[in-house]
């Protein structure tokens, strides 16, 4: 079989533990996407200043169960965050290392497009067996090449909309609160979205504006004023406008 599997991504489940717990509804009132339509969807955790700390794909699980497609690295941080916001619910919030993310560039069957751009490819999630065959070099090439950026190293402490979250279908404007909406909808409301994080030649860019640089790939992600970004580096999808509603 063709190498599929994202080694350094995880899952997340998040479970009811007895009758009448809503765990997306749960959710909905922590992550930035609407979770209540059809899954999957891309979406953040921020802070209260709507800055990023975790990015995720959630998809659905067993009946009343959620899935969080996450960072392997970050995993565990993800898992008490959410802890933090459960209080006394009866949910339960654990990673599953026994479940594998996996993906590959053509749409087939069986999977769901990238919910953040369908050039990304499909995604799917299968039980671990043993046999699996990485594909995290060729997946983060693929992404990079699309201008796609994702994860701690790229995204963190990032306001959500200068992430791209719109054109990554990140965020609903019409949901109801989340943790760091104020300022979110603050931002799209006044169509104020000063910088942009963009994929960018290595060494093209000012040090202290890279987030993350991949020298195999002499491509780095920067944290750039919109003014400053280079056009031909501008990918297709993105558009340098303030995000509308």
């Amino acid at each position: 079989m063709p190498a599929s599997h994202l080694s350094h991504r995880t899952v997340v489940r998040v479970s009811p533990q007895e009758d009448g717990e809503d765990v997306v509804g749960f959710l909905q009132g922590l992550l930035t996407n609407d979770l209540s339509g059809a899954l999957p969807v891309y979406a953040g955790l921020l802070s209260a200043q709507g800055k990023t700390m975790f990015d995720m794909i959630v998809w659905p699980g067993k009946p009343g169960e959620l899935l969080l497609d996450c960072e392997a690295d970050q995993a565990d941080e993800l898992v008490k965050r959410l802890s933090l916001y459960r209080l006394r619910r009866k949910i339960a919030i654990a990673r599953d290392d026994g479940v594998g993310v996996h993906w590959q560039k053509q749409l087939g069957d069986g999977g769901a497009p990238d919910p953040r751009l369908g050039d990304l490819g499909e995604r799917w999630l299968s039980p671990i067996t043993g046999e699996e065959q990485a594909a995290d070099e060729e997946w983060r090439a693929h992404r990079l090449s699309l201008g796609v950026p994702e994860g701690q190293a790229e995204l963190g402490d990032i306001l959500w909309l200068e992430t791209n979250a719109v054109e990554l279908h990140g965020v609903s404007f019409a949901k109801g609160c989340y943790i760091g909406q104020e300022n979110t909808a603050r931002m799209n409301w006044r169509q104020k979205v000063n910088r942009r994080l963009v994929v960018v030649p290595s060494g093209s860019v000012e040090e202290k504006r890279v987030k993350a640089d991949y020298p195999d790939l002499q491509l780095a992600v920067a944290h750039l004023r919109v003014d400053d970004i280079p056009r031909e580096h501008v990918p297709a999808w993105m558009t340098l406008e303030a995000p509308g509603g």
